[in-house]
């Protein structure tokens, strides 16, 4: 069939080049490969199974016949429970009013450009970042594209971002970071904090403000002396300004079942409620009352985290050791130590070394490939999170990784590049 002309949204979208990456890799598989897949953000649900409590609740509460049409912006019960948990965790302080519930994350994060950003408004974001380049082109916002470094932990800083805000509608950020798995200090994210105030203060007050969208989703699964922190907590005026992102499916390896929120100012989430409700994101009625539940079994959660964690940790660790090794043996690939999150990021400094077959390296996307083939290892190059062709850093997952595999998988990842010269 021809192609056919549809929308301008629907000829221009980019589709997930991690979705594209894993097809690729089930490709492999079906051909009867064994492939170390460390690509996607989610869980092997037998390495990592969703807490028994959450489970019971959620069998429960469809056979108490919770399955119906829930409140468009969430079931009370729930956005009390969540209140209480982030009051009690992270000392914030938001009224049900205040907490709007979806499908994930995912929905949230849509509704929020689509309340704030209008086509032409400048948004602004670092690379690498997860999805952020994809929900601009949603809203036809204009693109404010922060280059981050590794001296930073490939976070933006205050400086960074600071010759941009005036005039921009919409900063984006994400802590702990999806790709990274690094975090911000109070300082950094102080000093970016100052900034919204700052041009908020500048601006009349009948002028539309600058928001800041922080995605915490990440931010229960620290590790060692890392600290999460919060843009509200470090400044209190930031109140007004915020918009949180935040759920369960990373905190509880409950990534299908399918609840988040967000935390903000009563009168945006009023609309991103509305935008929701006309396209039906609404998490599950039986999930939602489950959560709402098991988000004050303080004893459970405690107890799952304690497990969940030192799992996730150890994972990250031994590879990360691992490249610490091959590093100090001397091969060209490097490691950020683990902060946060399942992600370990990762170098793969190899264009230019000619492979034994005397073909050379030219490009990531080479590397990418010859990692793949020759060492079974799936990984993220940084350019699918909107970083530069030439990034020769990954992102790494260990959502679907085994303890016993990661000694084969290093020793094979050593021959593919002991192959280069």
């Amino acid at each position: 069939m021809a192609s056919r002309i549809l929308s301008k949204l629907a000829n221009t979208l980019i589709g997930s080049e991690i979705v594209k990456l894993g097809g690729i890799i089930k490709e492999k598989i079906k051909q009867g490969d064994q492939v170390y897949n460390y690509t996607i953000g989610d869980f092997d649900s037998g390495q990592f199974p969703i807490p028994k409590a959450l489970e019971e609740e959620i069998i429960s509460a469809y056979r108490q016949g919770f399955t119906t049409y829930p409140a468009a912006d969430g079931e009370l019960v729930l956005r009390l429970a969540v209140s209480q948990f982030i009051a009690s965790h992270e000392g914030l302080d938001f009224t049900t009013s205040e907490v709007l519930i979806a499908a994930g994350g995912r929905p949230l994060i849509y509704a929020a450009y689509r309340a704030l950003v209008d086509e032409g408004d400048k948004v602004i974001y670092p690379v690498p970042s997860w999805n952020n380049n994809h929900y601009v082109h949603f809203t036809g916002g204009k693109h404010i594209v922060i280059e981050a470094q590794k001296e930073n932990n490939f976070l933006p800083t205050a400086a960074q971002i600071a010759p941009h805000v005036q005039g921009a509608t919409l900063i984006a950020l994400c802590s702990p970071l999806n790709p990274t798995g690094t975090t911000f200090s109070a300082e950094a994210l102080s000093a970016i904090c100052d900034l919204v105030l700052e041009e908020n203060n500048r601006r009349s007050p009948e002028a539309r403000k600058l928001f800041l969208l922080y995605d915490q989703i990440y931010w229960t699964l620290t590790f060692g002396d890392v600290q999460h922190h919060s843009p509200v907590s470090l400044r209190p005026a930031m109140k007004d300004f915020t918009i949180y992102i935040d759920g369960i499916s990373k905190a509880f390896a409950s990534t299908g079942v399918r609840v988040g929120w967000a935390l903000g100012p009563a009168d945006v989430l009023a609309k991103m409620r509305a935008i929701n409700s006309h396209i039906g994101s609404w998490a599950p009625m039986a999930e939602q009352h489950a959560v709402a539940h098991f988000l004050k079994n303080d004893q459970a959660i405690a107890t799952y985290f304690e497990h969940f964690k030192m799992e996730i940790n150890y994972r990250l660790t031994k590879i990360y050791d691992g490249f610490s090794q091959l590093k100090k043996d001397g091969f060209p690939v490097d490691a950020i130590a683990p902060q946060a999150a399942i992600y370990l990021t990762i170098q793969l400094n190899l264009v230019g070394k000619k492979r034994d077959d005397g073909l050379l390296l030219n490009t990531q996307e080479e590397v990418t490939e010859y990692i793949l083939n020759e060492a079974k290892i799936a990984i993220v190059p940084f350019q699918y999170f909107g970083a530069d062709k030439s990034s020769n850093w990954y992102r790494l997952s260990v959502g679907v990784c085994k303890k016993e595999e990661i000694e084969g998988m290093l020793q094979k990842l050593r021959k593919a590049l002991e192959k280069l010269n």
